[in-house]
Formats: structure tokens, sequence, C-alpha cells
């Protein structure tokens, strides 16, 4: 069990960090949209911007759901300087680069990054990961890679 909790750990400091670049104010409740700009940790040179929404004190008062927020989310993924393939996976099932929670426990958002060989593209997926039930909300958004170089 020690050992599971350590990779889960591992696996977390791996992912990248974003940072707020950007705040939308939706309502008189203080309900929010939040833009984060998020650096691919395994290709340098792509950055998404991911924006969320971000549920004010207020709103969770007036719906009764201290815990949660909406599992709506849209994503915008480009290049942003020269390309440099890392050590990426490869694999259909990709590789999750970000996650936040959304929930007190069962829920989070996250970013999974799925390499396309074939097109030569990177597909980022802005999805809800659930415990108990998954959520069919979603967004993609792809990067061409013409002229990208792998890391040395």
């Amino acid at each position: 069990m020690p050992a599971l909790f350590m990779g889960l750990a591992l696996a977390m400091t791996a992912a990248a960090r974003a940072e707020e670049v950007g705040k939308v104010g939706v309502d008189w409740i203080g309900n929010d949209i939040l833009i984060e700009a998020l650096p691919d940790p395994g290709v340098q040179g792509v950055t998404c911007h991911l924006a969320y929404f971000d549920r004010s004190t207020i709103d969770r008062l007036v719906q009764g759901n201290w815990f949660e927020d909406p599992s709506n989310s849209s994503i915008a993924c480009r290049q942003t300087g020269p390309v440099t393939l890392g050590d990426i996976d490869r694999s259909p099932e990709g590789e999750e680069i970000f996650s936040q929670r959304q929930s007190l426990l069962l829920k989070s958002l996250s970013v999974t990054r799925i390499y396309d060989a074939k097109n030569d593209t990177l597909i980022y997926i802005a999805h809800a990961r659930e415990v108990t039930e998954g959520s069919a909300k979603m967004s993609i958004s792809t990067v061409p890679l013409w002229n990208a170089k792998a890391a040395e």
C-alpha cells in the first residue's frame, strides 16, 4: 500500500503546473470562469489554455452543494515556441499531464495528451475524472508537429 501512495505522489509531481492568466466574472454572486496557462511538461514549446467554472461561496449556499464544481471545461493548445518532444507516452491511452480537484474527494479536472503518430499530431483532451460516475463532458485541441525535434 505505501508503494501505491509513493507512485501516486511521483505521478502528481510529473504533472504540469497551471498558472492563472485570466478570470471572468459571470454573475453578481461571484461565479467566475478561470483561465489557466498549462505548459506541457513533456513537450517543450506547447502551451494549453484551460478554462473552467469556479463556483462562489454564495452559489454553494444557494445550490446546497458545497463540495463540487461543474465538470464543464474548455481547452485550446498551441505551439508557443520551438517544439521539442520529450520522452512522452505514445500509447493510445495517452498520458495525464494535469489534474486539479473539482470536488472534495470524487472528481477532478484532467488534461490527457495523446500522440497521433500517423498524423504527427498531439491531441489534448480536457475531461472530468470521477470515481463513481464518468462524465461525457470534454473538450479537445490538437497541435500538429511539423518540424518538431526529439529531445536529446
